[in-house]
């Protein structure tokens, strides 16, 4: 992701050689993304090359991340596909450079893709369904930091940046929200570790097989359909630089669904609740961008998100989502 933190090639090389995963080779900065310092560490071990992702983390604090590293090897042993951070011989999985916290992972096989078939979306869906069954043993527990509280405190802080219609809906919508989240059948959901952030690009197949899910940085306890959401938010819209952007795909987002409740089907409070979570999982990613747009940090190689792509979602969810989500829940179900 963006660079942040400098890493010289002799410090990596020694933190590689003390989680014993060989010598280092190759260190190259990562581009695209902007919450955490990552690069790609290519290290030979016995004669064979082996690649790692290192991430110094920027904005989590040592105290906040091991919640997502141990869930990531939690999962990683229950046979989920994720990145499994490197011990050192005292099996810490936390480490420090340079005074930060910082991870060593095994880089995933395969590529993202970021324009998905039915069949990508029909395999996220059955891969997060099967997460979320398998993270329901996982005893460490940590609430969503950008979850309802962060929106809350946040949309004062990028309003002054809005036009009037953004204002008024990123206002409107807020109050919604919070509305939602006083319910009860809010408080029905089913709950547990989500990966919250569960975009294309942090998805990798290869040669059409999902190799795996990664950067857990967003993670957290939430609700199940929230994550659902977020992902239905990002596989199954349309990215077009017309006026399609933000529109729905209404083929890619049945088959996701379908194959999600294959494996865990939805509750009758998560099917009372999918409208207000596509339009949660739109207001939570418009407003991070909004965010990063107009009060960035430095970086190397940063190139915030534009905010309008989730601002058409919203909007979109908005107007349709009772009528498209009633849709797809019935379809769904029958394909299931």
């Amino acid at each position: 992701m963006a660079v942040y933190t400098e890493v010289a090639f002799g410090e990596a090389a020694a933190l590689l050689h003390r989680l014993s995963l060989g010598d280092l080779t190759e260190l190259r900065g990562i581009q695209g993304g902007i919450e955490n310092t990552n690069y790609f560490a290519t290290t030979v071990r016995d004669g064979v090359a082996h690649e790692h992702v290192l991430t110094v983390f920027e904005r989590l604090s040592f105290e906040q991340l091991p919640y997502y590293l141990h869930l990531m090897k939690y999962l990683a042993g229950q046979g989920i596909p994720v990145p499994e951070p490197a011990a050192d011989e005292r099996g810490e999985i936390l480490h420090s450079v340079q005074g930060k916290p910082a991870a060593v992972v095994n880089k995933l096989r395969g590529h993202s893709e970021l324009a998905p078939t039915e069949a990508h979306c029909r395999a996220v869906g059955d891969m997060l369904a099967r997460m979320h069954l398998a993270g329901r043993g996982f005893e460490m527990s940590q609430p969503n930091l950008r979850g309802l509280p962060w929106w809350n405190e946040t949309v004062p802080v990028v309003l002054p940046h809005l036009g009037e219609s953004q204002a008024a809906l990123i206002r409107t919508e807020l109050a919604y929200q919070n509305h939602v989240a006083a319910g009860s059948a809010y408080t029905a959901l089913p709950r547990g570790p989500v990966h919250a952030d569960l975009f294309r690009d942090n998805v990798m197949f290869d040669d059409g097989e999902l190799t795996g899910f990664f950067d857990f940085y967003f993670a957290g306890n939430d609700s199940f359909l929230f994550d659902l959401a977020v992902c239905l938010n990002d596989w199954c819209i349309l990215h077009a630089a017309d006026e399609r952007d933000g529109q729905h795909d209404a083929g890619r987002a049945r088959a996701m669904i379908a194959a999600y409740q294959a494996v865990r089907p939805l509750s009758m409070a998560e099917r009372q609740l999918l409208p207000a979570m596509l339009r949660a999982g739109a207001l939570r990613f418009w407003l991070s961008r909004l965010w990063d747009w107009h009060l960035p940090r430095d970086a190397s190689m940063l190139k915030p998100h534009d905010p309008t792509h989730f601002e058409r979602v919203l909007r979109e969810r908005v107007r349709h989502a009772q009528a498209l989500s009633a849709s797809l829940l019935e379809e769904a179900c029958v394909a299931a």
